[in-house]
């Protein structure tokens, strides 16, 4: 293990705001990348400066009282980043921000497609100034635009689009929404891996690309690589509740105090589980005893463990489960699970700091689950306040002059 991490000397420019494209620039920042975290000093930078709840010197609210307050997420979300501020619709600012390109590794856009075409900084325009750049969109429905509906895509639009709404929940009721925002959470992964791969290719070539993901083709695309077609087309259903009957005896079962979740598609894990039931005699019954008789007679036997399961506590329904070997645990809360003991000692949630006040009692942030035999990957430093690092950028990284850097200022361009 060395203190190398896989990015080191890779320079990004963000030119993200909201979460999908800042959630895929912070993970290039674990993993080494300098990112470079451009935004609008017209708006108040990203929007997410804006999001409730704030952190300041008295913790944790719902509004901001102090100048120094600043967003959980952009605490969480601008780690490891240097914010400079630049006014890309001005010429002279596209003037600096192709001085910045011209040096970089990466940029990673999110804005609405057309948008960079119109700036002047699209694909196009930074590779007739660096041809080895990697170029990586994140959109709704991809660089090309358009899409379905009203074509404007946040995480619900495309939760609802991908058909992933209609694969949780109970028969014949309305559509389940995901609690996390997996599409602008799974978009990032995508686009970092793009990037990466890109990267890769630009060794062995010299010459970079653009990098297209969208939000509805990342999570279609997991929609499917489930057989829902197949499901259907054999007359099971797609939509089962909190059981999985192709795959009996398989779900999530009350407890006494609280909820398990089960998993035991085998003959041998099912077996195991009639055991832990004490009726090792349902084992041999011809409607349990081999897969296709267990899919064919699922809720007889998640009933006959869901009332087992509600005369124990969690604890004792899972100490009779585990001594059997049968994959089974507690269905927890976001609160617990972040500050489980493993997740915790392997920075795959870590503590978050504000820049000023230090860490923040009570609140655990997104880590970097990857872990790396010789390099380091992680998150040393906390989220920049808006504009912090226009001297250490403009003046040391591209050489501007104090005044030219003055005179940018007074004319609102940083």
């Amino acid at each position: 293990m060395t203190d190398q991490q896989p990015l080191a000397g890779r320079t990004v420019i963000d030119l993200t705001n909201a979460l999908a494209g800042p959630y895929a620039t912070l993970l290039l920042a674990g993993l080494g990348a300098s990112v470079i975290k451009v935004e609008n000093p017209a708006t108040g930078g990203d929007p997410a400066r804006g999001n409730p709840p704030y952190v300041g010197d008295d913790g944790m609210s719902l509004a901001r009282s102090e100048p120094d307050d600043m967003s959980v997420s952009m605490l969480v979300r601008g780690r490891d980043k240097r914010s400079v501020t630049l006014n890309l619709k001005d010429p002279r600012g596209r003037k600096v921000f192709e001085d910045l390109v011209r040096d970089a590794d990466v940029v990673v856009e999110n804005y609405s497609p057309g948008v960079t075409e119109r700036l002047g900084i699209d694909y196009e325009a930074v590779r007739e100034i660096n041809p080895k750049i990697v170029y990586t969109s994140i959109s709704g429905f991809g660089a090309q635009g358009g899409g379905p509906g009203s074509g404007k895509a946040m995480d619900t639009i495309i939760q609802a689009l991908s058909g992933v709404m209609m694969t949780a929940g109970e028969p014949g009721e309305g559509p389940v929404r995901f609690g996390l925002p997996i599409a602008d959470t799974l978009a990032p992964l995508f686009a970092v891996i793009g990037t990466t791969s890109a990267l890769v290719q630009v060794e062995s070539t010299g010459v970079g690309q653009h990098v297209d993901v969208s939000m509805l083709g990342a999570l279609t695309s997991l929609v499917a690589c489930e057989p829902f077609d197949a499901l259907d087309a054999v007359g099971l259903p797609q939509r089962t509740g909190s059981t999985l009957p192709r795959l009996a005896p398989f779900g999530l079962l009350p407890a006494a105090d609280g909820h398990i979740a089960l998993c035991a598609p085998t003959d041998e894990f099912a077996h195991s589980v009639l055991r832990a039931m004490g009726r090792p005699d349902l084992i041999s019954d011809p409607r349990f005893h081999g897969r296709d008789e267990r899919v064919q007679h699922a809720d007889e036997l998640h009933d006959l463990i869901r009332a087992w399961c509600r005369e124990r506590t969690v604890a004792e329904a899972l100490d009779a489960l585990t001594a059997e070997g049968v994959a089974a645990a507690e269905v927890r809360g976001p609160r617990e699970a972040v500050r489980d003991p493993l997740v915790v000692a392997r920075e795959e949630a870590v503590p978050v700091a504000h820049p000023r006040h230090g860490t923040v009692t009570d609140l655990m942030a997104t880590g970097l689950p990857i872990r790396f035999s010789a390099a380091r990957a992680g998150f040393d430093r906390p989220a920049p306040a808006l504009g912090e690092h226009n001297d250490e950028v403009y003046r040391d990284l591209l050489g501007y002059s104090e005044q030219w850097i003055a005179e940018l200022a007074e004319n609102k361009v940083i």
